[in-house]
């Protein structure tokens, strides 16, 4: 079975698994994106993850866990890495505008092709230091799958965020003591995440200004 056909039904039984309705020009992006992924891998060091057989897994689904919890049509993903878990998103919901942020050249130029060869219109990719960027208008919910610390992803770009925003950081065990240094005036709350095919524990930490 070749990568793209084993990736086909892992996605197909992991999208059911998880209740998400894709239409098939959104499951067919989702298989371009990883297959453009471990091509430039071989070159970029993008990802750890080099087997074929948990990509689907750990790079697509565990993205799209968190669907059903962003806040708002406008999303940035902070220190967006190989496009994760915002590229997912955006293939998923094309009506939200979804920024990629990366200070890293390389990993930018990727995403920046992945952009242009999947036609993703909804989508902005940036190079830029966090808490040197701005924009207008504000986001309604910032992500961040392997950014930094709960505390320093809100302080480093709080200043991006919308009034009524939520900061949505992907984690995997409960992150005890990132939430025991959070500072004082911010509301939050973790929640489990299930990804089909993976053992390991996975939450979201929503954090709100309070």
């Amino acid at each position: 079975m070749t990568d793209e056909r084993l990736w086909c039904e892992q996605l197909e039984a992991g999208l059911v698994a998880m209740e998400i309705e894709l239409p098939p020009a959104a499951r067919k992006r989702l298989i371009d994106y990883l297959a453009l992924l471990f091509k430039w891998n071989r070159a970029y060091n993008l990802t750890a993850v080099r087997d074929p057989r948990v990509a689907v897994s750990r790079q697509l689904l565990d993205s799209l866990s968190i669907l059903p919890l962003v806040s708002g049509r406008r999303l940035l993903d902070v220190g967006s890495g190989a496009g994760l878990p915002g590229l997912s998103l955006a293939i998923a919901r094309p009506a939200w505008e979804v920024t990629l942020l990366d200070s890293n050249a390389k990993k930018v130029r990727f995403l920046r092709q992945v952009k242009l060869e999947l036609g993703l219109g909804n989508l902005e990719v940036v190079q830029a230091r966090v808490e040197e960027y701005r924009h207008e208008p504000l986001f309604d919910t910032i992500t961040s799958r392997a950014f930094a610390t709960l505390a320093q992803m809100v302080d480093l770009s709080r200043h991006l965020l919308a009034p009524v925003g939520c900061w949505l950081a992907m984690k995997g065990r409960f992150p005890r003591e990132e939430l025991a240094a959070l500072p004082s005036g911010f509301a939050f709350e973790v929640l489990p995440l299930r990804v089909p095919g993976e053992k390991g524990e996975r939450h979201a930490v929503r954090i709100r200004p309070g």
